[in-house]
């Protein structure tokens, strides 16, 4: 299989600012290295109102400072997270099969960009998931992030905040006013929530999935017929 075929094009991506809102960073204070999206939706200005901030899910894609290179793929910031807690290690990894390209060939053969990177893997015995951080009471960079991601400037709102909680209906939750590491780190480590993160998929921005943050699951039974 030719890595590098001149004849099969480059994919194209959409990239750019969205109209009406701006992409900001959110700086978390147990981590101020790391910078967390926040989607900012602007007002009309005769309003006097300032940006409503919510959940930024659009990647780099849309931050005008990032230049987007299909050829070398996103930046994969999170290697540095990982290697920096350790217990990992690099491995050659397995070549590229036909039947991962669907058995195709000519025009229907899906594109091999030739920036590669060896995939990584735990050493024995060493936690390498964000549930096995949470069971060994480590916070990582991922849950900081996502505590950052979850609060959507709720540092300004705690004034507000026990009266905003007290007139909705919490459905049995247990959302805190303000959503720390550690109660991200206890709800990974209870089985209450997941932090979807692969250790070789490290361009992705983490984010949490459960009962008590932004994005909720749906149980198995209620999508059965």
């Amino acid at each position: 299989m030719n890595i590098h075929d001149p004849n099969i094009a480059t994919p194209k991506v959409t990239t750019g600012p969205i109209m009406g809102s701006r992409k900001v960073y959110s700086r978390p204070d147990a981590a101020s290295d790391l910078k967390v999206p926040v989607r900012e939706i602007v007002l009309e200005a005769s309003a006097n109102e300032p940006p409503v901030p919510v959940y930024d899910t659009t990647g780099p894609y849309t931050d005008p400072n990032v230049t987007i290179d299909v050829e070398q793929g996103l930046t994969r910031a999170r290697t540095a997270w990982v290697k920096e807690r350790g217990g990992v290690e690099e491995y050659e990894g397995r070549p590229i099969k036909p039947v991962d390209n669907g058995n195709v060939s000519g025009k229907h053969l899906a594109r091999a960009f030739p920036q590669t990177h060896k995939p990584l893997r735990a050493l024995e015995g060493k936690p390498v998931t964000q549930y096995e951080w949470a069971r060994a009471g480590i916070i990582t960079k991922e849950m900081v992030y996502v505590a950052e991601r979850e609060n959507l400037g709720r540092k300004v709102q705690l004034e507000r905040a026990e009266a905003a909680r007290a007139d909705g209906e919490s459905f049995g939750a247990s959302v805190p006013l303000f959503v720390t590491p550690e109660f991200v780190r206890s709800e990974v480590a209870r089985g209450r929530a997941i932090i979807p993160s692969n250790i070789n998929h490290a361009e992705l921005e983490p984010m949490i999935i459960g009962r008590n943050f932004l994005t909720k699951s749906t149980p198995i039974s209620a999508t059965r017929p």
